[in-house]
């Protein structure tokens, strides 16, 4: 915005002043008026605009206007177009005393516009142009009609805290914003001026502007960052130069996402007793690109697998998967100690989009404070970021990481439009001395990134306590009637409907387990047992009748937050059974009892499109065919989903955790505009 100038006239000689172009200045009229005076006119050449531009005196050329005195005591004044020599145009104010045709006094004013622009991708179309409204620069709005400029975060980039604004450095400038700044002006006029690229200290943490070097093609000095929040132009001289911008750090609790750039025009006086004036300052408002979360119903670009011998079986299904499906798979080598579950627990895959380019990313929640031990930095594909956010709780049974949410697809819920889905965090609902939750810091980032509005679910009950042990999301074909995908809920109890249906077909004898190893059985702590033992066992029922309450308040707080109906939900029949958390510290254990599968999770299946690879269930096996298979199959694959159910079950229960665990997924980012959401 224009810093309101106020050019005082003379009668003894005549006053020369410079004006930016698309700059409103004032002149003083009464400052020099004689006493006896009662009116005045004033002229302007035709490359002066007299009065506001919406109350403008005069657009006419070499037209003169009259007004009485005293008012108004200020006139302002606009140029119309550059000048291409100092003094090029003129304005004069002629004093008339009462009755008089010839004036008593002329104040001369010779004027030189030059033009000074900040200038970036404002309105989003990956083009640099001028705003038609300079104050549209200054603002960032949301929305299909809305603008302002967007920098993404460099995920990648070296360590700057030491670096001074000496420092040169080779940029892959891709993904960086350009910003253009343009002066133009009388060389004889521009060089007693000088122009600052200036943001505040606290925003300066935030963002780095790179100025490109003449002597090499991609090197770039760092004139605006953490350690300089100011660069000098001195003297000044005509130029077009872009500029390139980037952010250091992903909206926060402490940081809103908003980064002002300005430019400021300071006029040097010859005599260095005298500071220098501030003459106009132009602005740009950035919104840093938001962390954006993708719901397993997106297409798959990769797939990352933790390749052990105990999860063979697993890596050859998925792989086989990734084939139909004609997307990589990248290898992951774990450490042994850590068994796998790390990959999908404690890791997330997300991107970060402005008009100018995309970058893929995997955000990583360690519960280990050595980032030597995830190798995943050091697994991805070319062109992948990767960035760490540091949890406050690092118990193995944690809910404090981003393995602890899931995306919903795009969702319209109570008169809200979510075309980006939300957040699904998993929750304890309520304090308690033995709840857990997942930590303010992470919550606070996912909720600041504005575009996905996180909604907490219910799931402290479960052991690890992420709510893909209950619920997914898969993909269907569309209809007219029906959304795009559905929900799949766990269901004890139509798992038990299930099992008293066979029951009463004479299939009671018919046992789970049955296709597993002895030795596989002790050491996950099972036992083969029939369907009349399972029905029976009224200690397993009541637990399960526990678990069926905890996800119907789930169910309906989705249903209504993401505005679902019943056909929208398929129940997955599944068992659960309580004990003590496991594989923690003794001083870590509560008396609580958690839920775990009782047999392996169908929930925590691996969606690739229509093809799901889902957990093996071993369940009782009649006339050949696994019932527990039959069901899911017979819900899912009329909706065109396709069934592989992976047979590994040393990965399922106590030695890893369910196997999908040990996979994770890059998908492809959503075709919607994240800016054109109304948050």
């Amino acid at each position: 915005m224009p810093v309101q100038h106020l050019i005082h006239l003379s009668l003894d000689s005549p006053v020369h002043a410079v004006c930016v172009l698309g700059m409103e200045v004032s002149v003083d009229i009464n400052g020099c008026a004689p006493t006896e005076c009662t009116s005045f006119t004033i002229h302007g050449s035709p490359g002066v605009l007299i009065g506001s531009s919406s109350t403008a005196f005069t657009r006419k050329e070499d037209t003169t206007v009259s007004r009485p005195l005293p008012s108004p005591a200020h006139v302002p004044l606009q140029m119309l177009s550059l000048s291409f020599s100092e003094d090029e145009d003129k304005v004069e104010v002629s004093y008339f005393c009462p009755n008089e045709d010839s004036p008593a006094a002329t104040a001369v004013l010779y004027l030189t516009s030059i033009y000074v622009s900040l200038d970036a991708d404002i309105y989003r179309d990956g083009q640099l142009e001028m705003a038609s409204d300079k104050l549209a620069k200054k603002k960032w709005v949301w929305g299909p009609n809305g603008w302002g400029a967007i920098l993404l975060v460099n995920c990648n980039s070296v360590d700057l805290s030491q670096v001074t604004d000496k420092a040169i450095f080779s940029k892959e400038i891709k993904t960086l914003a350009e910003v253009t700044l343009t002066v133009q002006g009388p060389s004889s006029t521009l060089k007693n001026y000088g122009l600052v690229l200036h943001t505040s200290e606290e925003e300066a943490k935030k963002i780095r502007i790179y100025w490109p070097q003449e002597d090499a093609q991609s090197t770039f000095k760092l004139v605006v960052g953490p350690s300089q929040h100011f660069h000098t132009l001195s003297p000044l001289e005509s130029m077009e130069q872009t500029l390139y911008a980037e952010a250091i750090d992903f909206p926060s609790s402490s940081f809103s996402g908003l980064i002002s750039f300005s430019l400021s025009l300071v006029e040097q006086p010859q005599d260095s007793a005298i500071p220098e004036t501030p003459i106009y300052k132009d602005t740009v408002v950035f919104r840093v690109a938001p962390c954006i979360f993708m719901p397993s119903t997106q297409m798959p670009l990769e797939v990352y697998l933790c390749r052990e011998l105990q999860l063979q079986g697993f890596v050859s299904s998925v792989t086989e998967l990734s084939e139909k499906m004609n997307v990589p798979v990248a290898t992951v080598y774990e450490d042994p100690n850590r068994l796998g579950r790390w990959l999908q627990d404690e890791m997330a895959f997300c991107y970060s989009q402005a008009p100018h380019g995309t970058i893929s990313m995997v955000i990583d929640s360690p519960r280990t404070a050595k980032l030597e031990d995830f190798p995943m930095k050091y697994s991805l594909s070319p062109g992948i970021s990767y960035m760490t956010h540091s949890t406050e709780d690092h118990q193995v049974a944690s809910l404090d990481s981003v393995g602890n949410m899931m995306v919903s697809p795009p969702v319209k819920a109570q008169g809200k439009d979510y075309p980006l889905g939300r957040i699904l965090i998993g929750s304890s609902f309520y304090p308690s001395a033995m709840s857990r939750t997942m930590g303010k810091s992470l919550q606070a980032f996912l909720y600041a990134q504005q575009v996905q509005a996180p909604l907490e679910l219910f799931s402290d009950w479960l052991m690890t306590g992420h709510v893909d042990e209950f619920m997914c999301f898969v993909p269907v074909e569309n209809s007219r009637d029906t959304k795009d995908f559905r929900l799949l809920l766990a269901s004890p109890s139509a798992c038990y409907e299930l099992f008293q249906k066979k029951q009463r077909e004479g299939y009671g004898n018919a046992t789970l387990f049955e296709e597993v190893r002895t030795d596989q059985l002790i050491s996950n702590g099972r036992k083969a047992k029939t369907i009349d033992q399972l029905l029976a066992d009224e200690k397993l029922r009541k637990e399960n009748d526990y678990v069926e309450k905890c996800i119907y308040l789930n169910r309906i707080l989705l249903k209504r937050e993401l505005g679902l109906v019943e056909k929208d939900i398929i129940d997955i029949p599944q068992l659960f059974y309580l004990e003590k958390l496991t594989n923690i510290p003794s001083d870590q254990q509560t008396t609580k009892l958690f839920a775990k599968p009782y047999f392996p999770d169908l929930l925590q299946m691996i969606v690739m499109g229509n093809n799901l690879g889902i957990p093996k269930p071993f369940g009782p096996q009649i006339k050949g065919i696994c019932c527990l298979e039959e069901k899911v199959c017979h819900l899912l694959e009329p909706l065109g989903l396709q069934c592989t159910f992976i047979d590994d079950f040393d990965c399922y229960l106590t030695d890893v955790g369910d196997f999908c665990s040990c996979a994770n997924i890059r998908r492809v980012p959503f075709a919607f505009k994240w800016w054109k959401v109304m948050p």
